[in-house]
Formats: structure tokens, C-alpha cells, sequence
């Protein structure tokens, strides 16, 4: 069983939905940090969910605000992503937002 520590990265670019991170099949996978930084000064909102390898979406986090040129922090306790399922992000409005995640890939 191997241990990875990565991270995810995204410039959210576009308010179209961005894929953050996909676990690898056959792997788990804990996420233990997801950062965003709003860095226009104007404030924005994100929405996050994960999606299973069913293709049903669960909220995380839905039309949640981040003020301007501040860093978040979401998560308060480690998130665990099972084989095939997708961390997607959604920003408000494009180029506004950056978002980091700090993943241990189990596999």
C-alpha cells in the first residue's frame, strides 16, 4: 500500500464547472485542506461537490462567499474520496478565484 501526498490546483478561469481532483480507481483518497483565494478584490462565491462514480453530485458547499483578496480554508475536519469519484468546483465569476487541496493518495 503506497502513501502520496499531493496537491490539487485550479485558476478558476471560467465560472463553468472545473474539475479539482479525480481519485484513481482502486485508491482512496483524504483530503485535508482545500484553500481558495479570492484575488480581484471584488469578492466572490464558490460551490463545491463531489461527485460519486455513479455520477450523482453531492454539495459540499453551495454558492459559498469569499471576500475579497481573503484566503478560506473549508474543510474543519479531513475529507475522504473513494475510487472514481471527482471534486468539482464551480466560481461565480471567472478569474476571481484560486483553489489549492492537499490530498494523501492511498493506493
Amino acid at each position: 500500500m503506497a502513501n502520496t501526498y499531493i496537491n490539487a490546483k485550479a485558476v478558476l478561469a471560467t465560472n463553468l464547472e472545473t474539475t479539482l481532483y479525480t481519485c484513481a480507481p482502486f485508491s482512496t483518497a483524504v483530503v485535508k485542506s482545500i484553500l481558495v483565494c479570492e484575488v480581484s478584490n471584488s469578492g466572490d462565491t464558490l460551490t463545491l461537490k463531489v461527485s460519486d462514480s455513479s455520477g450523482t453530485d453531492f454539495s459540499l458547499f453551495d454558492v459559498k462567499a469569499i471576500a475579497g483578496h481573503a484566503t478560506v480554508e473549508l474543510l474543519t475536519a479531513p475529507l475522504v474520496i473513494q475510487a472514481d469519484e471527482i471534486l468539482k468546483v464551480t466560481a461565480g465569476a471567472a478569474n476571481r478565484l484560486h483553489i489549492v487541496a492537499s490530498i494523501l493518495e492511498i493506493s
